[in-house]
């Protein structure tokens, strides 16, 4: 059996199994590895051998890697399985807080940190929390927050594997309704609310113009599209996943109000994802929404995939009064102007236009990005979409006409 120093590939006999302890492993950091991928890994370094380590690394990501935002999560948990042979005590580093003064570390990247949560596998307990002086401190939780309480506000990016499984089942119970639209079209009704002179009229004649009885009509609620235009470049990949489960949850769920659901997604151009998430499922269908959007994590051109929307989808999406959500950071190094242009269009064209930003959890936020101002002036409403407690929120403000966010404030920042 070949080897070599910066490749710890273990003895004969035992390659198999230990290629089963990765899969494993990757599958607790939240890749869908299965028995037969396992399988497959095998028999793939089997045939194509390990004599050289880009080999060998490339063989199994093909296949366990199926979609391009895996590939940072698989890096992380291969070079800590694989190639550091102190990789326990870097784990160990990333879960357990260090005291420096009075601060702790700040919290390690997200793909680092779930890749030491998956091959840990719970064996250390929760560290005690201690002071600058290594004095044991101990806490009355009674007064604190509630674990979903803190899920609630804990941000998508800085979320562990076991939170963010939480989480996606906290998102399917949110709700996002919204109320009728007003129409010109009346119905028969019991309700006593408005008379109807033309059917009260034809039942006198029958009568030899006796009015009888009074018959009363009101009018047809008619509910409308919710259309969802959500950035999935390199910078919104975390947060989009989560939102497009919320955006599921939505779709499928009945009685709440919206006529028909619509989902797009853009990068570098606009894909087209409605027919995916109706599957009932929600991994399977935004597994098949990343299969057609080719361009997931990849870069952003937020005024091109705005022109091909107006362009191509505007009027067939945006009749009876939509709402649309925009999921975006904003961060975009296109046309500026072209990016204005086609968002002052489709503020015309649809009855509300939300902007969900992520960034909008720093406190000190400011609308400096050349993109950031460029759309701020033609939205209706401005929050944050960074966690479930933003999404709640955006349930109560989507009913409410009036709701601006923080648009307001940071078009004030932009006039000074």
């Amino acid at each position: 059996m070949t080897t070599y120093p910066d490749l710890d590939i273990p003895e004969e006999g035992k390659l198999a199994r230990n290629i089963a302890h990765f899969a494993r492993a990757l599958r607790r950091a939240g890749l869908p590895v299965g028995p037969d991928r396992t399988l497959d890994a095998v028999k793939a370094v089997a045939a194509a051998g390990f004599d050289r380590r880009e080999d060998f690394y490339f063989t199994l990501q093909a296949i366990f890697v199926s979609r391009p935002e895996e590939r940072a999560l698989f890096a992380q948990v291969f070079r800590l399985f694989w190639r550091d042979p102190r990789y326990l005590d870097q784990m160990m580093s990333l879960l357990l807080p260090q005291v420096q003064g009075v601060q702790e570390d700040r919290i390690a990247r997200a793909a680092e940190k779930r890749a030491a949560e998956a091959l840990l596998d719970g064996q250390l307990p929760p560290p005690p929390k201690v002071n600058s002086e290594g004095e044991q401190i101990e806490i009355d939780a009674s007064a604190t927050m509630s674990s979903e309480e803190r899920l609630k506000t804990l941000d998508f990016e800085q979320m562990s594997t076991e939170e963010i499984a939480e989480a996606k089942r906290m998102l399917a119970k949110l709700a996002l309704p919204v109320q009728p639209l007003k129409t010109r079209r009346s119905a028969p009704s019991t309700l006593t609310a408005r008379i109807d002179a033309r059917r009260t009229l034809r039942e006198a004649m029958r009568t030899g113009g006796e009015l009888t009885t009074l018959k009363h009509k009101a009018p047809v609620p008619r509910w409308p599209n919710l259309v969802v235009l959500c950035d999935i470049s390199g910078s919104m990949a975390d947060y989009s996943r989560m939102v497009l489960h919320f955006v599921h949850a939505v779709a499928n769920r009945k009685g709440q109000g919206w006529a028909r659901v619509h989902a797009f997604t853009f990068g570098t151009r606009l894909t087209n994802i409605t027919r995916h998430l109706r599957a009932r499922d929600v991994d399977a269908a935004l597994k098949a929404a990343g299969s057609e959007a080719q361009d997931w994590s990849g870069g952003t051109r937020i005024g091109q995939s705005l022109h091909a929307f107006n362009r191509d989808w505007s009027r067939r999406v945006l009749g009876q009064g939509a709402v649309v959500l925009l999921i975006t950071d904003g961060l975009d190094r296109d046309d500026t102007a072209l990016l204005a242009r086609e968002a002052e269009r489709l503020h015309l064209s649809c009855r509300r236009l939300i902007w969900l930003n992520p960034l909008l959890r720093w406190t000190g936020f400011a609308p400096k990005a050349q993109g950031i101002r460029a759309l701020l002036p033609h939205v209706d409403s401005f929050r944050a979409g960074h966690s479930i407690a933003s999404l709640e929120a955006l349930g109560r403000a989507i009913s409410e006409k009036d709701d601006r966010g923080e648009k307001d404030r940071l078009l004030a920042l932009l006039r000074n």
